[in-house]
């Protein structure tokens, strides 16, 4: 019989805790007092400052709320149309509307803004006439009757010629390049007062285009 059994307790005891230390030692470290060596890899490569700050710029400019994205629409909208005036009495061609844009359509408005068409004239001439017309002096609106008639046929012939020659000239300069409702747009120009049309004449009267 030994002198100094052992407690079954401690023996029982002591082998748990050995387990626990042993689970202990082989768990991953997470939460490491030291600093990552900055040589070390780290799994992916190391965003350029322009990068990072692009995205901060765009994590911090990102709407959180519907009130404050449909706010950044309307001043999106706001800057567009604003761009896009600018643009109209500028002849930007960065920021003109579709129908503007293009060497085609430009050459289309300097051929007819570098000329006087009888078109342009017809808002005044209408005024005139209605006046005529409006007057109870049988002369006078048969005066303005003639008159009216005589307008319509100028405009007419004239804007046959413009259109003739501009499609010849789109021809020649423009051979690969779409060309569809050119003169059309550019007939529907002759109908404005110079200084009323949008975009901006950028040609003088008499200046080839």
């Amino acid at each position: 019989m030994p002198g100094n059994p052992v407690p079954l307790g401690f023996v029982f005891r002591s082998r748990a805790k050995n387990e626990k230390d042993r689970a202990a030692d082989k768990a991953p470290v997470t939460d490491s007092p030291q600093t990552r060596d900055p040589q070390a890899p780290k799994g992916r490569p190391t965003p350029k400052r322009s990068e990072a700050q692009g995205q901060r710029r765009s994590v911090a400019n990102t709407p959180t709320t519907r009130k404050e994205a449909s706010k950044r629409a309307r001043d999106d909208r706001r800057a567009a149309l604003e761009k896009q005036r600018q643009a109209l009495a500028g002849g930007d061609e960065r920021y003109l509307p579709v129908r503007d844009k293009g060497p085609v359509r430009k050459f289309a408005r300097d051929f007819v803004d570098s000329r006087f068409s009888i078109a342009e004239f017809f808002l005044p001439l209408a005024v005139i006439i209605l006046v005529l017309s409006m007057v109870r002096v049988a002369s006078l609106q048969n005066i303005a009757l003639l008159l009216w008639l005589f307008v319509i046929v100028l405009i007419v012939v004239d804007s046959i010629w413009i259109g003739f020659r501009l499609k010849k000239q789109l021809a020649e300069r423009f051979p690969d390049q779409n060309r569809r409702g050119a003169v059309a747009y550019a007939l529907m120009r002759t109908l404005q007062m110079r200084r009323l049309r949008l975009p901006k004449p950028q040609v003088k009267r008499g200046e080839r285009p």
